[in-house]
């Protein structure tokens, strides 16, 4: 892989330990003799280090995102440039941490990084589309998922899923999450989902909280196009979400599309990467401690 040598910056804003890193960040890059960009859409400024354009202006000047903070930094960054086919690297500020793994004392992963030695896996995103007949009014990209749930509701909410046309299931649940394999770690694994390796080319359908037990976890080929179509007594109760921060308003007619999306994130990892070990590390699999 070639060095990477024009890399732009993003981070999550108003936050201090962030900010500490990304200015210790820049100085390092820049005595690496590398050309260093901050992404002026931070919304918050970072002291001695200017911040000249947004990282939507800056995705066809660099070969390398940095991504500063947690998971849910990655995952707006990753939709902010989903079409400029930029690597992204994740350097975890956050908590857990599956997509941001880089340690920020861990300068010399990135210097392999930026050096060219890093494993790069290609990460399947969706593209939901609220349809009113048969045309796109309003859509958005997510990495991990796409959620149908209720709200300002105390019941159920009623449904049909559709997959390539044919009909799947007349649900009665508090809502669907539509995921990748990305996003089966997050609040798929929480319903009861699959966690499901990011190098397999599939889907998962994971109802939340249904009235049947029968409604289970449903994995499907990823190229397939999935309709959800919502009672018009329900859409004033129902709320669509794309990884827990872009929301779509359903029309009357309660239908909305997702499907892969036309272009994979390419996430960038220090060599040695091995993601069962981030499994095992995160979820704590096989740990023996006692938990009481």
């Amino acid at each position: 892989m070639q060095p990477f040598r024009r890399i732009a910056i993003t981070g999550k804003p108003n936050d201090t330990a962030v900010t500490d890193t990304i200015v210790r960040l820049v100085r390092h890059l820049e005595q690496r003799g590398c050309t260093v960009h901050l992404d002026a859409g931070m919304g918050t400024g970072v002291e001695g280090v200017p911040a000249h354009a947004s990282l939507e202006q800056l995705a066809s000047a660099i070969d390398l995102l940095i991504v500063v903070g947690g998971d849910g930094t990655l995952l707006h960054a990753a939709r902010r440039i989903a079409n400029a086919d930029v690597p992204v690297l994740g350097i975890n500020r956050g908590r857990l941490g599956f997509l941001v793994d880089v340690s920020p004392d861990r300068f010399d992963e990135i210097d392999a990084v930026i050096d060219g030695d890093a494993h790069v896996d290609e990460r399947l995103m969706l593209e939901a589309r609220v349809l009113h007949g048969d045309e796109p009014v309003a859509r958005s990209l997510a990495l991990n998922e796409v959620v149908l749930q209720k709200w300002n509701t105390s019941r159920m909410i009623e449904f049909e899923t559709w997959v390539n046309g044919e009909p799947c299931n007349r649900h009665r649940s508090d809502g669907l999450i539509i995921t990748t394999p990305t996003g089966s770690t997050a609040y798929a694994m929480s319903g009861g989902g699959p966690v499901m390796h990011p190098g397999i080319h599939a889907l998962a359908m994971v109802p939340i909280c249904p009235h049947t037990l029968s409604n289970r976890p449903l994995v499907i080929r990823a190229d397939s196009r999935i309709q959800v179509r919502v009672q018009p007594t329900e859409v004033a109760h129902i709320h669509v979400s794309c990884d827990g921060q872009a929301d779509l308003l359903l029309t009357d007619e309660g239908c909305v599309e997702v499907s892969a999306a036309p272009r994979r994130l390419r996430l960038v990892h220090p060599p040695g990467h091995r993601y069962f070990d981030i499994l095992r590390a995160k979820l704590h699999w096989g740990d023996t401690t006692p938990t009481c």
